[in-house]
């Protein structure tokens, strides 16, 4: 295999095998299918294993790049598993919906004259062989710290966090206010895009880790922070994410039909909606769908509305194309899939019927102006521009702000202007001592491997504070 890999070292960029559009607008079944063995190989070869590797500058959770990919090129797929879980803690999430494109690969040497390697389907690749092949070695574990640390939300953030601990000997404990551990990777992003089952399995090998998991804890309810820090532990960690959908605070938003994204995607992924009536989560069976947005949430929420059976679904966006946020795959599937985009679009009316139900959607079209504050270029509407589409289900995607528990039920900690933590950049200390805190309940809805990022920083921060600390 290495010499007939090695013949094939300039290959192009390897293609995922992935579901048909028409066969998967009909199921929730898991569209990029993985790489096989010998694919993986093949574009493993493709990277240059440069010195310096630049690829790594783009990973927040300094995954070792060129090294696991070295280790994929030589048939060495359970070595590859093991050296990403050295540093990340979820690597089958992060190989399915991490943007690469604009961190690793970014980076990528290749990229400069043509296509970069695809780091984040090797990461899947070699995770999901690890995940295929139990008797894989857990990452080492340090003998007992004889510390707690308490994890508030079981996201992106707090799993890392927690895991990144648990491997230093802490104690961990991790109170989360679901009935399942995962956050938006469970109730967010859709079955198609990142299986339960992986996120299980990923929680599932931090339990192993040592990590013990509370479900349906809302701390600032039944505990405070300060409770907590009062009951023994001797450090806290807040990684709730932003839960708090925005609206767009237009007419007729109160009208039977319109959702939030949140609760759109909560009912048909964690609560199983889509296997009504076997699941008793009942959810709106639409004709005609719009969804208001550009990003991945905004993809999300109309891929599932088509596979819950909508006739037509479309994205209305006030931008261009060029300025939508959403990965490029995730708009290259809704293309495929059938999901008409109106771009230069902005709504201005939510309208309704005398059964005050949405029967439609008034616009206006949009042109571009100078960038803002986002760096891209201001929506600024046409005069005179205004048009309606007939609906019957309008799903707001515009984004979400912190959930305001936590904030008002902790003195001494600071909040930004947007209801955000305040906390160091780096380290995730906030202005309340043995607090820290990391990911979208600091920096505003972001990425996942970006609130990842923060969980590592911060668990490495707290390591250093106990640490340091006389005991």
């Amino acid at each position: 295999m290495a010499d007939q890999v090695g013949a094939k070292k300039r290959a192009p960029r390897q293609k995922m095998p992935e579901q048909a559009p028409a066969e998967r607008v009909k199921n929730f079944r898991e569209v990029p299918l993985g790489y096989p063995a010998e694919t993986a190989q093949i574009e493993a070869a493709r990277c240059l294993q440069c010195k310096n590797a630049p690829c790594r500058a783009g990973c927040p959770v300094e995954v070792k790049i060129p090294e696991f990919i070295r280790r994929i090129r030589e048939g060495d797929f359970i070595g590859a598993a093991r050296m990403i879980k050295a540093d990340n803690a979820l690597p089958a999430v992060c190989g399915r919906v991490c943007p690469q494109e604009d961190q690793c690969e970014k980076f990528c040497v290749l990229a400069k004259k043509g296509e970069p390697v695809a780091i984040g389907r090797l990461e899947r690749f070699a995770a999901d062989w690890g995940l295929e092949h139990p008797d894989t070695e857990q990452p080492p574990v340090a003998p007992p710290a004889g510390r707690r640390v308490a994890i508030v939300g079981a996201g992106p953030a707090g799993l890392t966090c927690a895991g990144d601990l648990a491997r230093l000997g802490y104690r961990v404990t991790i109170f989360e206010a679901f009935h399942k551990a995962g956050g938006v990777l469970v109730y967010g992003i859709p079955e198609f895009r990142l299986p339960k089952a992986i996120v299980q399995a990923e929680v599932d090998a931090l339990k192993k880790l040592g990590a013990e998991i509370e479900l349906n804890a809302v701390i600032g309810k039944l505990d405070t922070v300060d409770d907590l820090l009062a009951e023994g532990f001797d450090a806290v960690f807040i990684g709730t994410g932003a839960g708090l959908p925005n609206f767009m605070g237009i007419p007729g938003e109160n009208l039977g039909g319109v959702y939030s994204a949140n609760e759109y995607l909560t009912r048909s992924n964690l609560m199983k909606a889509y296997r009504f009536p076997e699941y008793d989560t009942p959810i709106i069976r639409s004709r005609r769908v719009a969804v208001v947005g550009g990003g991945n949430v905004a993809m999300d929420s109309a891929r599932t509305a088509l596979r819950l059976g909508a006739e037509e679904v479309i994205l209305v966006y006030r931008r261009s194309r060029e300025e939508m946020p959403a990965r490029i795959e995730e708009v290259h599937h809704a293309e495929e899939e059938g999901i008409r985009f109106e771009m230069l679009t902005n709504p201005i009316e939510v309208l309704g019927n005398e059964k005050g139900s949405v029967r439609g959607l008034r616009c206006i079209r949009m042109r571009l102006g100078e960038p803002d504050a986002s760096g891209r270029r201001r929506p600024i509407p046409v005069a005179g521009s205004e048009f309606e589409f007939e609906l019957d289900t309008v799903i707001v995607a515009i984004g979400n702000t912190p959930n305001p528990l936590i904030p008002k039920t902790t003195p001494d900690l600071k909040i930004g202007s947007h209801g955000t933590i305040e906390a160091d950049r780096e380290t995730g200390q906030t202005s309340k001592p043995r607090v820290f805190a990391g990911g979208d309940i600091v920096t505003g809805a972001a990425t996942v491997i970006e609130a990842m990022g923060a969980g590592k920083r911060a668990a490495r921060a707290i390591h250093a504070m106990l640490t340091n600390e006389k005991r």
